[in-house]
């Protein structure tokens, strides 16, 4: 049906949907958690009513990202995943932490329902850490050196905020009063910071790259791509003025935000994604060295020709249904 270099453009490109989704909506749950209080139960209570139709769900960009990384690009998989092993067991044990809490938060006594909150809220910071710290190591190409490593913790710290971001964006849209404008306050602080990692990020990866430079700065490539974050810087400013707007008047534009910052996560991603292309391994594999036979190929597309369109529906669907400001937390 496809040749091989059609297959590795297609698969690339839904596992790259599937990353950047995964990015978004377990970004702002994991932004929420990382910013649940522990000294205020009826905030905390809102916070996770604010998540809790979602959360979930939104993890499963994640599984299937990984699975088509494993069925179209085993040979890239493998060196991933044994390269980005401990990072990966972190993040895993963060994922757990959050869904056994999230649970047993419900069926606690009060005495103890703030324990399972510190498990949510240490779950989440563990698990966005360790994924800021995978996506520093990609970065600089698995680099094992000392300048490497520094950089990963870097961007642990970076992508942590970049959640807290997006997490107390998506909490300015949801909730009201004191809560509210507690999450206004915290975004636009983690604005600041999130601009100022992805500038960091953004310059590493022309300094460390010739291939990335070129590729920036010479034409035709520049014509598409140095408006991306001249774009992405004035939508950093646009979402402070509207913050500092919010604070006045709370229910004129509160999803603003939000969408704010589903553009940023989104232009970020196309230029990071854009820059190593067709490498998926960086400075190891192509997508056209790693990509699987097609003879498999061709008969798996029919199954992510029917899984991806139904998870994009299911997951529009719920939104659609939970949308709105959030409403009181209550278990039956």
């Amino acid at each position: 049906m496809f040749d091989q270099n059609t297959l590795a453009v297609i698969f690339v490109s839904l596992m790259g949907l599937a990353t950047l989704m995964y990015a978004v909506l377990d970004g702002y749950d994991l932004g929420v958690g990382i910013l649940l209080p522990l000294d205020n139960d009826t905030d905390a209570d809102t916070m996770i009513a604010s998540i809790g139709p979602f959360w979930d769900a939104n993890e499963t960009w994640l599984v299937l990202a990984i699975g088509l990384l494993l069925i179209a690009f085993p040979t890239a998989h493998s060196i991933v995943l044994q390269t980005l092993y401990i990072p990966c067991t972190f993040m895993l044990i963060g994922l757990i932490m959050r869904g056994v809490a999230f649970d047993f938060r419900a069926k606690a006594i009060v005495a103890h329902k703030r324990s399972w909150d510190t498990v949510f809220k240490l779950g989440s910071l563990l698990a966005s850490l360790a994924q800021g710290y995978m996506l520093g190591l990609y970065v600089m190409g698995f680099n094992n050196s000392f300048e490497a490593h520094g950089f990963a913790v870097l961007s642990a710290i970076g992508v942590t905020a970049a959640y807290a971001f997006i997490g107390s964006a998506w909490l300015v849209m949801k909730t009201e009063g004191a809560l509210q404008k507690k999450a206004i306050s915290v975004c636009k602080s983690t604005v600041i910071i999130t601009f100022l990692g992805i500038f960091a990020v953004s310059l590493v990866n022309l300094f460390i790259s010739p291939e990335i430079y070129l590729k920036w700065f010479t034409f035709p490539y520049a014509l598409i791509l140095i408006p991306i974050p001249l774009i992405c810087t004035s939508f950093f400013v646009l979402c402070w003025f509207v913050l500092k707007r919010l604070e006045c008047k709370p229910n004129i534009g509160a999803s603003l935000p939000f969408i704010f910052a589903l553009l940023i996560f989104s232009l970020s991603f196309f230029g990071l994604a854009f820059s190593f292309f067709p490498e998926i391994v960086p400075g190891q594999l192509t997508i056209w060295q790693a990509v699987a036979a097609p003879e498999s190929l061709n008969f798996l597309l029919w199954g992510a020709l029917i899984v991806v369109p139904t998870i994009l529906a299911y997951t529009a669907f719920s939104y659609r249904v939970f949308w709105g400001k959030v409403d009181e937390l209550r278990y039956y």
